[in-house]
């Protein structure tokens, strides 16, 4: 056997002909589990559930696109709150979830695949503010809103920041706009397209304190088979030139 092995990855090599993918286990599917996090993956109407076609976004997009390529099942769903889809997926085998960074205190909980996009870490002031600030620290006593159990949220609180977290990222435009925050801490194009739906004006830039990828995070169960072909299935997209706002430019 090792020695068949042996002989077919020399021709391989020689011919260049591809070597078939090993086989999943019969029925194999991947649960797929999101949020509403524009313009990257959202409802249809801005739901908190929706399943499969009613789950839009540039990242919904090239995720769809991947499992495709790479001739894996998958179901999709958008589910609330963000802590309930991040639990199963460190739960369960076959479940995996999407946009989300990779922080260091995530990296060893899950196999990863991407970059899917990528986003900015901003901090927020209202419209016709000038404050500019140089480094978080400086953000000490303020009010800083945020959004519970983001990445952004756990950045701030890292530096010792306490900050107003929210069910929901857009609750704290409103508040923002309210004087109820001094500051909102968010991701850019998040808070664009929020303000975008509101029709409010530009916010004033305070921070921009990290800029980072996106990826879809799978349960460390996940054979490497399957992190593999879908690796190699984006990897092939973005030499085909597969871009972030190929099929949602108004988004970006």
């Amino acid at each position: 056997m090792r020695r068949l092995l042996a002989i077919t990855l020399l021709f391989s090599t020689i011919t260049g002909a591809p070597l078939a993918h090993a086989e999943l286990p019969q029925g194999y599917e991947v649960v797929l589990q999101t949020e509403n996090f524009p313009p990257f993956n959202m409802a249809e109407g801005g739901k908190n559930f929706a399943k499969e076609e009613h789950i839009q976004g540039i990242s919904a997009d090239t995720v769809r696109e991947m499992f495709k390529r790479a001739g894996i099942d998958y179901s999709m769903t958008l589910r609330f709150p963000w802590d309930r889809v991040y639990q199963a997926t460190l739960d369960f085998p076959n479940h995996g979830l999407f946009s989300t960074s990779m922080t260091d205190d995530r990296r060893p909980l899950f196999k990863w695949v991407g970059p899917i996009a990528q986003y900015e870490s901003v901090l927020l002031s209202a419209p016709g503010s000038n404050l500019k600030l140089t480094s978080l620290e400086q953000a000490k006593g303020y009010t800083i809103g945020a959004y519970k159990s983001s990445a952004v949220s756990q950045r701030v609180e890292a530096q010792g920041l306490t900050p107003v977290n929210s069910l929901r990222d857009q609750e704290n435009l409103q508040k923002l706009l309210s004087g109820s925050i001094d500051l909102w801490a968010t991701s850019d194009p998040v808070w664009r397209y929020y303000a975008r739906q509101e029709g409010v004006g530009a916010l004033n830039t305070v921070l921009v304190f990290n800029s980072a990828p996106l990826y879809l995070a799978l349960n460390k169960d996940t054979p490497d088979e399957v992190v593999t072909r879908l690796q190699n299935a984006l990897d092939e997209m973005k030499t085909e030139g597969y871009g972030t706002c190929v099929k949602h430019p108004e988004l970006c």
